[in-house]
């Protein structure tokens, strides 16, 4: 198949005079140079294509690809990641990974919970807080946490989303929202175990590929899985799978089960955490996954598994190829 690579590159966003923080979701050269050759290495010829609006050109001239790898994060907007699927769908123009709908749903970390519940699957009770008097208003009993509720990456994600305290609640939602300009989930807090649960596939042939327990160091914001402590993770993070435990069973379920709720199609990341009870609850959903092919969870997980980055994108591929109907 001739591939067309759909990405954010952060070198190219820095040139045009975004901010570093404004970048965080973007991936750099490394990420997309691995992928580029690991794909090729599956005997795909791959034409790097960049980000959305070069592809919408590129579309607009007459440019056509087997399939359009697809893992930008667009720049701006909630339903900013719909973005690439929306015009590979206007100009039928087939592409891997999950559609707009999918991708608008998962960034509004509010709206995926609410569909997630809806599906009988546990999550935390949450609050959509979208100015600082409304978090005067909260009646969840803390420890909360809060984050912005359409970033990805940990985007935000600080030792002060931990709210100790109901005092602690305005500050945090007012800084957030002033630094975020956008509402604020707050979660009551799930002092448990975190996963983060990598799925491949359609169907009935959708399967996990590791249930990965995510344990923070010592010394680190141990609260949670923070920006900083995903950036330094060498230093403050340990992986490892969990696949021989019992609890294993009930993270597949839960993941499997949103993974099919939100309509996550081809590969997708699920990350949860253990209620007061040991019960995984739904945090939130990535149907566009990271794929460096060093740091990233998934690729990670696939690696603990015994498999290969390559094995891994061939997973996805023959997963797009198939409900594409280009077999």
């Amino acid at each position: 198949m001739r591939i067309g690579l759909v990405y954010d590159r952060k070198e190219d966003y820095l040139a045009l005079g975004f901010s570093a923080e404004d970048v965080m979701e973007f991936d750099c050269e490394d990420t997309i140079a691995g992928l580029e050759a690991g794909l090729a290495s599956l005997g795909h010829p791959v034409d790097r294509v960049g980000r959305g609006v070069e592809l919408a050109r590129r579309l607009v001239a007459g440019d056509r690809w087997d399939l359009v790898f697809n893992f930008a994060e667009g720049v701006q907007g909630r339903s900013r990641e719909a973005q690439v699927p929306a015009l590979c769908e206007l100009f039928d123009q087939p592409y891997c990974l999950a559609d707009p709908l999918t991708c608008a749903l998962t960034l509004d970390k509010a709206l995926a919970k609410r569909v997630v519940r809806d599906h009988g699957l546990p999550t935390a009770p949450f609050a959509l807080v979208s100015s600082p008097d409304e978090a005067r208003r909260v009646e969840l009993a803390p420890p909360l946490f809060a984050k912005p509720y359409a970033e990805g990456s940990s985007k935000g994600v600080t030792a002060r989303s931990y709210v100790g305290s109901r005092d602690e609640l305005w500050p945090a939602c007012a800084e957030l929202i002033a630094q975020f300009r956008q509402p604020v989930l707050v979660e009551r807090f799930l002092p448990g175990r975190e996963f983060t649960v990598g799925v491949v596939g359609n169907g009935d042939r959708s399967r996990v590929v590791g249930v990965m327990e995510v344990l923070i160091t010592a010394g680190a914001e141990t609260h949670s899985y923070t920006a900083l402590n995903k950036d330094e993770y060498l230093e403050r993070v340990t992986y490892r799978l969990i696949d021989d435990e019992p609890l294993a069973d009930e993270c597949r379920r839960v993941a499997l089960g949103a993974y099919h709720a939100l309509g996550c199609r081809d590969a997708a990341r699920v990350d949860l955490r253990c209620d007061e009870h040991g019960v995984p609850c739904f945090l939130e959903a990535n149907p566009l996954p990271g794929l460096n092919h060093v740091r990233s969870d998934l690729p990670i997980m696939t690696r603990l598994a015994g498999r290969t980055y390559g094995e891994l994108l061939g997973w996805i591929l023959e997963a797009a190829a198939r409900r594409c109907g280009l077999h």
